[in-house]
């Protein structure tokens, strides 16, 4: 079996190397210089061209034209990583010319250039270069002044065939990590002194089975004071014998993002002050260094696994001796000090789309048990990478360390003193037994002396992680916009025309009907007076009248009209009944049709004028009295009357009235979710996507019914399409959220979520800036006045500002929030890579807002602004216009004074805090999900508020918990929600509105009232106060208190009028036998409703009071026809009537 796999491995590719020509060099002798080239991969030398002796001069480049060829295997599979992250070394040589008695040629080292592979790897087949070279140190290309033109190599790298073929490239996938700083290290690393190597190593798969350690060697730590450029060069891994400025990656840079952009552990407001002073004052571990890692299909799957089933990803850190020559070395070698490890979380890799993490991660002390608990591994890399790292440094010419002997033994006798052996890790086989592993989780935790260092000091390191391509692609906006119309088609917006015989002569019909309508409006309009009049009508004054109308029909042009009016309609008989579209060649043939269609159109006529004309006018339809808002109104009361078939006729008239009106569809869908006719309210919610396909609500409730059916995938759809048509609607990114919950997707929800937060809390910001600037606005109108009176009276002020001038100097700005990485302007090269590969950032959590406390400052730093308060400002007024301190108030709180602050005694302003969101992106959406009656997704969401940082069980909270549990009719469970939140906030008019409900539906209507009445007397009304009305005043007419009963009807009909009300104002005038203002109440009712049977009775009831038989019978009549079904009503009815005797027309 093994013969036919060797057979499909695909031969090796040469890759060659083709150096062109150098130019603008210059030699120990002058600009005239014999020059060679030397190629070198990694520590394999590939050749040199030291046959060749090239002549460069200024104004000729020295034509190399050296070719060299570098095999790319494919038998293994670190071949393809191997070319990926090392570079290939270009050394330029100067061949000096013999001098006398001299065997040999001397040499001397001019510079060194780097060639990148990488796009080779990416599927390129041929690249150039024009890179710059790089001196050595002594070399002569480093007294080239800066004015005239650089050294330059140029280089073409090629392949027969692409080294990836197209299943490579989409399967596979390339992973750069870039290890930067590690800031504030533990104090007791010494700048001077014995000098240590800097290691961190991190597993990364091979294969789907296989990890391989990648090792960071080059770490040195610098000094606090040594400040760096923001954009600084990366530094290749593996160098080879690269030295001076060759050892970093042309055009590679490390890019600096906003804190609120980063993905680590130090993101918060309280760690910035934290990471300001470690990153200017501090010592810090320097790599920047990356590292390319070629991940084939099955080492894509195992990370992508890894990741799905534990986010954290071990870093290890750690310090060893520097590599001495000699007996020392296997000594050193097995020697870990300050074994740290920092957890990078990985989860955001699985974002759909998101191909970049970036971010500060604290640095824990390493065990065995935390790594474990972390991670699920067994064993770090400790050994392994200290061997590895010892290796790298000793080969490696362009190590920073120089190499010194006589003291490490002594050093490393004391650290073991210190860490014992806990810090050693298992053996070189990479396997640990369970006994080991379980006597460590079983027995008392160990401690990491050195590595607790790490924790006290609050170190951290940067460290990025980039992908070529998401793990997770992101599905574009136009293919869920295509898959949304592939499940709901979109409605056009006019009905298509299918143009048939039929259609045809229906047009013919309605044509004829409009025609006719007219010509009599024409004749009323002339003869009109003359049949006022009940004179016999003779047959010569219908002829005269016939003439005289077809004489003014024939003058005015009104007959040429009609007849165009119904030439269309014919003409589409003749094609479509006749199928008539061409010439007629005969005229005896054309003769015929025209008698044969003037039969038919007569016919035609007569039969269309039949259906049309009628001896009495058809009196007009009248315009409806209630428009879509009073239906919708009508609907929701007879929904909270619990008068459902009422309610879904209400919502199908609004329907009937304008199908094209989504909103229509989408609350008759709502209610029919709320009934549980889950059917119905999908059919409704599809209709409402057909009509607008960008329906943010449609999606998101499409989305909860699919959810509900277990149509997981289609439900994915439409939440994922609600956040690309409303990308900034923190309800769209909440629900997906939800959504991922509900299938168990941890790390989507986590996505979601994060990305609605950061959305609240830019929301909150915008917030406070409006509030801000109308403050301002406020304080230049304050001072206005002031500013024309000291205008007019001190013309010289010796050059002070004004007031207005002064405000603005001393209110500093809100910072609003960093832009995503798309929208932010990038800062060179490296920039424009890291915005390109970065993810819309997600990382702004609830817990990076503010305290209790600092918002409370915030509070009375805008008291005092509207007072007109100075605030003092060190540093002048530049200071004062960002939320951050100024340089000054940092540099004097870390150590340095200025001239300022020494003469200020003052202190400084406190830094702007940043605003707080009025609520969480949970109890946003709870009011939503309340309102549309989506049941599950209301109770998760109460569990995440109940969770969250900024909820937790406030009054808010559980006043939302109890209308659900109204929702679903559990009575006693919303009552105890309420008493919780009315022990939060006492004078809540929600909370004992929705008591009074609970109460109401429970029966007890004492404490009902009482809750009701409590609710109206607050000086603040209830969300929901027509309910409220409506309810109270059926207890007082339960109560036969109808004086009260007629007043809080009349309150309701004043605020939103309905048949309701003015049925129970009816009532309660008819009790208090005012039955003229009782009539003209239930004529309003009926006006609202006219099939409302009870209406009807009480009408009967009046009408029988006050001697009105027909109407009294007619009442009755319409009474019993739609159905009345209150038998108390009708039994007084009978009474009455019996008493009037009269009023039944039964007897």
């Amino acid at each position: 079996m093994a013969d036919p796999e060797a057979l499909h491995v695909r031969p090796p590719e040469p890759i060659t190397i083709t150096i062109l020509r150098a130019r603008n060099l210059r030699g120990s002798k002058g600009d005239n210089v014999q020059t060679t080239v030397k190629v070198e991969f990694g520590e394999k030398t590939l050749g040199d061209s030291s046959s060749l002796k090239i002549e460069c001069t200024p104004d000729h480049p020295a034509e190399f034209n050296f070719n060299t060829t570098l095999n790319c295997t494919y038998d293994d599979p670190l071949a393809l990583d191997e070319i990926s992250h090392k570079p290939v070394l270009c050394t330029v040589i100067e061949v000096l010319p013999k001098e006398k008695k001299q065997k040999e040629e001397k040499t001397n080292v001019l510079g060194q250039v780097t060639i990148d592979l990488l796009p080779l790897v990416k599927g390129e087949t041929k690249c150039k270069y024009t890179l710059a070279i790089n001196p050595l140190p002594g070399s002569p290309l480093e007294s080239i002044p800066p004015e005239n033109p650089r050294p330059e190599l140029d280089v073409s790298v090629s392949v027969n065939e692409p080294l990836l073929d197209e299943t490579q490239l989409k399967c596979g996938n390339l992973m750069t990590i870039s290890v930067e700083s590690l800031f504030s290290p533990p104090e007791s690393w010494p700048l001077t002194g014995i000098q240590y190597a800097y290691v961190t190593a991190l597993p990364v798969p091979v294969n789907l089975e296989r990890e391989a350690p990648i090792i960071f060697a080059n770490g040195q730590l610098k000094p606090g004071a040594d400040k760096e450029i923001p954009n600084k060069q990366k530094r290749w891994a593996l160098p080879g014998n690269a030295q001076g400025n060759a050892v970093f990656i042309p055009d590679s840079f490390i890019s600096s993002d906003p804190v609120e952009d980063e993905d680590g552990d130090y993101r918060t407001k309280e760690d910035r002050d934290h990471r300001m002073l470690s990153e200017s004052e501090k010592n810090r571990v320097t790599w920047n260094t990356e590292r390319r890692c070629y991940m084939e299909t099955g080492a894509v799957k195992s990370f992508q696994d890894k990741i799905a089933k534990c986010r954290y990803w071990p870093v290890e850190v750690m310090r060893l001796p520097q590599p001495a020559s000699g007996k020392g070395k296997k000594d050193d070698e097995g020697s870990i000090g300050f074994h740290g490890v920092a957890f990078v979380n990985l989860a955001p890799l699985l974002y759909p789309g998101v191909k970049r993490i970036r971010g500060a991660y604290k640095v824990h002390a390493y065990t065995d048990q935390a790594l474990f608990e972390k991670t699920k591994r067994r064993q770090g890399l400790g050994d392994e990478a200290s061997k590895i790292a010892h290796n790298i440094l000793n080969h490696s010419t362009a190590s920073p360390f120089p190499k010194k002997g006589g003291k490490e033994k002594d050093e490393k006798k004391e650290k073991d003193l210190k860490k014992g052996s806990l810090l050693n890790l298992a053996e070189t086989s990479g396997t640990v037994t369970k006994s080991d592993a379980g006597s460590e989780a079983e027995n008392q935790a160990p401690v990491n002396a050195e590595g607790q260092q790490y924790v006290d000091a609050k170190s951290y390191i940067l460290i990025e992680i980039s992908l070529t391509r998401p793990l997770i692609p992101k599905r574009p906006p136009e293919e869920l916009a295509r898959r949304v119309a592939e499940y709901i088609p979109p409605r056009p917006l006019f009905p298509k025309r299918t143009d048939g015989a039929q259609r045809a002569v229906e047009d013919f019909h309605n044509q004829v009907g409009v025609v006719a309508n007219l010509i009599l409006e024409e004749f009323r309009d002339l003869f009109g007076d003359d049949f006022k009049s009940l004179e016999t009508v003779s047959v010569e004054s219908m002829e005269s009248r016939r003439q005289k109308l077809l004489y003014e029909l024939n003058s005015s042009g009104k007959y040429f009209a009609f007849k165009e009016q119904l030439k269309h309609a014919v003409v589409k008989i003749v094609r479509e009944k006749y199928l008539k579209t061409s010439n007629f060649e005969d005229r005896q043939e054309l003769q015929t049709f025209l008698s044969e269609l003037y039969v038919y159109l007569i016919d035609q006529m007569h039969e269309s004028l039949g259906k049309v004309l009628a001896l009495e006018d058809q009196p007009p339809v009248p315009a409806p009295i209630t428009d879509s808002a009073q239906l919708k109104h009508f609907a929701r009361e007879a929904e909270v009357n619990e008068n459902y078939e009422l309610a879904a006729k209400y919502y199908q008239e609004r329907i009937a009235r304008n199908k094209n009106d989504p909103s229509h569809w989408l609350e008759y869908g709502t209610f029919c979710l709320y009934v549980n006719d889950v059917t119905k309210a999908e059919e409704c919610f599809k209709e409402c996507i057909a009509v607008d396909q960008k329906n943010l609500e449609g999606l998101l409730l499409y989305g909860v019914v699919c959810t509900l059916l277990e149509k997981h995938d289609a439900a994915e759809t439409f939440f994922e399409a609600a956040t690309c048509v409303q990308p900034n609607s923190i309800l769209a990114w909440t629900m997906l959220g939800l959504f991922y919950d509900t299938v168990n997707n941890e790390i989507g929800a986590e996505m979601a979520y994060l990305e609605a937060n950061k959305l609240n809390q830019a929301a909150a910001v915008a917030l406070m800036r409006a509030q801000h600037e109308e403050e301002l606005a406020k304080e230049r109108l304050e001072h206005h006045p002031l500013e024309e009176s000291e205008a007019e009276h001190k013309d010289d002020q010796g050059g002070l500002a004004p007031p207005s001038a002064i405000a603005n100097m001393l209110v500093p700005e809100i910072k609003q929030p960093t832009p995503p990485s798309s929208e932010r302007g990038a800062s060179g090269k490296s920039n424009d890579k890291a915005s390109a590969a970065r993810r819309l950032s997600a990382t702004k959590r609830p817990s990076d807002t503010l305290t209790v406390g600092e918002s409370e400052g915030f509070e009375e730093a805008i008291a005092e602004r509207s007072k007109g308060r100075k605030l003092s400002v060190v540093g002048g007024a530049g200071a004062g216009k960002t939320s951050r301190p100024s340089s000054q108030y940092r540099i004097s709180r870390l150590g340095g004074t200025t001239p300022q602050a020494e003469e200020s005694t003052e202190e400084p302003p406190p830094r702007e805090p940043t605003p707080v969101p009025t609520s969480s992106v949970y109890m946003q959406t709870i009011d939503w999900l309340l309102e549309v009656k989506a049941i599950p997704f209301t109770e998760r969401c109460l569990a995440h508020e109940l969770l969250c940082p900024m909820g937790g069980p406030t009054a808010a909270y559980h006043i939302s918990l109890a209308r659900l549990k109204l929702q679903k009719r559990e009575l006693s469970e919303a009552e105890n929600s309420l008493n919780e939140a009315l022990q939060f906030d006492y004078q809540n008019p929600d909370a004992w509105s929705l008591m009074g409900h609970v109460h109401y539906l429970m029966g007890n209507t004492a404490e009902a009232r009482d809750c009701y009445e409590r609710t109206i007397s607050f000086v603040a009304d209830a969300t929901e106060m027509h309910s409220i009305y409506l309810r109270l005043a059926s207890i007082y007419l339960q109560e036969q208190r109808y004086e009260e009963a007629k007043k809080t009807f009349l309150l309701a009909c004043k605020r939103s009028p309905s048949c309701v009300s003015w049925l129970g104002v009816g009532i309660a005038c008819y009790r208090l036998n005012e039955l003229t203002e009782a009539e003209d109440a239930l004529s309003e009712a009926n006006i609202l409703n006219n099939t409302d049977g009870e209406v009807w009775g009480y009408l009967s009831l009046v009408c029988l009071k006050t001697g009105r038989q027909l109407e009294a019978e007619q009442a009755y009549k319409y009474a019993i026809k739609v159905n009345l079904q209150d038998p108390d009503l009708l039994a007084e009815i009978h009474q009455v009537q019996g008493e009037v005797g009269f009023g039944n027309p039964q007897f």
